[in-house]
């Protein structure tokens, strides 16, 4: 009777083993799920304004504290998402799977968003069929980044995280490199670190906005993270909040001996608000060291107070971030057509909405940025039921290539 009992003990101490870890490990996917919906909600402003507001899509101009700060606020978006698809390989491999296998996966969906890149995207971006210029954006990047990411799993986890740091922390040593003067190998150098036209043939041409250094570095890096994720929780906290202020710190001295790190120096401004902000204008393209250490700093520290993150808002949050390629789709070709309608009732004219650029927006086309707020609010709360159905459904299925989309 007593064997019994202490059978009985163990096998309960086990199942209570399991659900702990578990439960550890639904926390941790939920704390990253939140993170990337809070910056799919952010890129989501950041669209809307480039579609609804007067201008074109890049506001620097610190004189305008509202409309920079719009802007700024967005910049955590991109490298948020890249190194948290860095971590998210690394956990995928930690479900049983061997380097092989994450390495060919990382491989095929890479090469996937590439194709999704230049076919779904650019047709949700510019409602045309005319093939002339293809913009490499981030889902581009996130997907070239994946297929180097496919290579270096195959070796010792420091050696990536001093691959990716390297990229991250001296690249702005290149800068001075200017893809002109390289000859036959300008195009090369375009994809790798200069935004720029590159062109394939006589009427088409690549865009490239997002560069594949130090960005493929930035997954990199998340991806050496991702040890940190076996740690129980408390103590990944505190090494989450530890390197995130770290980074945040050194941003902010760094950033203040103008001696290395961005492009372009800041300057002491008229007022202190406009001396912050150009304090925080860093480059994103491609992004600084300063700009990666601004945005990914704080992003650490919200990955570790997101692991105790509950209630409805959260919990809206968390689903956009379990579908953020649905998401990226679905919202981008959503903002597109509403400003179809919206500018053929405000200005009778459509015919700049279907193109690749949107600079090319009437006089008197445009809402003030109150607007534009009130737009992304619709826009978010419009696509929450979509996303929630498709998190349900994309939960319920076994199929392999559920993992693509």
């Amino acid at each position: 009777m007593t064997g019994v009992d202490l059978r009985r003990v163990d096998v309960a101490r086990a199942a209570g083993a399991s659900d702990v870890s578990r439960a550890a490990g639904r926390v941790r996917l939920d704390s990253i799920d939140l993170l990337r919906g809070l910056v799919m909600v952010l890129m989501a402003l950041d669209h809307t304004r480039d579609f609804f507001a007067a201008g074109g899509p890049n506001p620097r101009d610190i004189a305008d504290p509202a409309l920079f700060l719009t802007r700024w606020v967005t910049h955590f978006c991109a490298p948020t998402f890249i190194f948290l698809a860095g971590v998210s390989a690394f956990l995928y491999g930690e479900r049983g799977r061997s380097v092989g296998q994450v390495s060919l996966f990382l491989l095929t969906r890479g090469l996937w968003l590439i194709l999704i890149e230049f076919t779904v995207m650019r047709f949700c971006w510019t409602f045309s069929l005319h093939v002339n210029v293809f913009v490499m954006q981030v889902i581009w990047v996130t997907g070239a980044s994946m297929v180097v990411l496919a290579g270096l799993v195959h070796l010792p986890r420091g050696v990536i995280a001093a691959i990716g740091l390297a990229m991250i922390a001296g690249h702005n040593l290149l800068d001075g490199i200017d893809a002109e003067d390289l000859g036959s190998a300008a195009g090369l150098w375009t994809l790798l670190h200069e935004p720029g036209l590159i062109e394939i043939a006589p009427q088409i041409k690549l865009f490239v906005l997002y560069n594949l250094v130090p960005w493929s570095g930035v997954m990199a890096a998340g991806y050496a993270l991702g040890p940190v994720f076996r740690l129980d929780p408390a103590s990944r906290r505190s090494f989450l909040i530890r390197t995130g202020a770290t980074v945040t710190a050194g941003f902010v001295v760094l950033r203040a001996t103008n001696l290395y790190g961005d492009p372009a120096a800041w300057s002491t401004q008229a007022s202190v608000l406009a001396t912050v902000l150009s304090f925080n204008d860093c480059e994103k393209y491609p992004p600084s060291l300063l700009y990666l250490m601004m945005t990914l700093g704080p992003a650490l520290i919200l990955l570790a107070l997101f692991e105790r993150a509950h209630g409805a808002l959260a919990g809206v949050i968390t689903t956009f971030g379990r579908v953020p390629f649905f998401f990226y789709v679905v919202h981008v070709a959503f903002i597109h057509a509403l400003a179809v309608g919206f500018a053929y009732i405000t200005v009778g004219d459509i015919g700049w909405t279907f193109g690749s650029s949107l600079s090319q927006k009437p006089a008197s086309y445009g809402l003030n940025l109150l607007g534009v707020y009130a737009v992304w609010l619709c826009v978010v709360a419009a696509l929450y039921p979509p996303c929630r159905a498709f998190a349900v459904l994309k939960q319920r299925r076994r199929e392999w290539w559920w993992s693509y989309l």
